[in-house]
């Protein structure tokens, strides 16, 4: 409350978050998981190199359900990443500011990156020798 007993704009008991705001976040969240999902990478790889018993220790990782939980995660925020940088490279092009316009790409790129990690790690199990 101020000095005068108004609450202050925006107060956070009255604030309702907007899909832009949410996305937006969540954006920033998928940037960070990336970075993390490529630190797990390198070390994958590094794994690999050396040796077939470090590379098993990880494939072994990998492939527990946490592993296998994470590395979902991992592809899901990959593409929502990407979906949702394709959006703003609409925006950086002057296109999709309007408030119908903001919405239906915000959704949009949450039901792709959903519908594509599906279909890829549908594609990965369906692939022979696959986990």
């Amino acid at each position: 409350m101020s000095e005068a007993g108004r609450p202050l704009s925006p107060h956070l008991s009255i604030y309702r978050p907007q899909i832009t705001s949410v996305l937006s976040i969540l954006h920033r969240i998928t940037g960070v998981g990336l970075g993390a999902g490529a630190v797990a990478l390198a070390a994958w790889l590094g794994a690999a190199a050396a040796g077939p018993d470090a590379f098993a220790c990880a494939q072994a990782v990998a492939g527990s359900a946490i592993g296998q939980l994470l590395l979902f995660g991992w592809t899901w925020a990959l593409l929502y990443h990407l979906c949702n940088g394709i959006r703003h490279l609409f925006w950086d092009a002057g296109m999709g500011y309007g408030l119908v316009a903001v919405r239906r790409s915000g959704w949009t790129a949450v039901g792709v990156s959903a519908v594509l990690t599906l279909a890829a790690w549908i594609y990965g199990y369906a692939v022979p020798g696959a986990p």
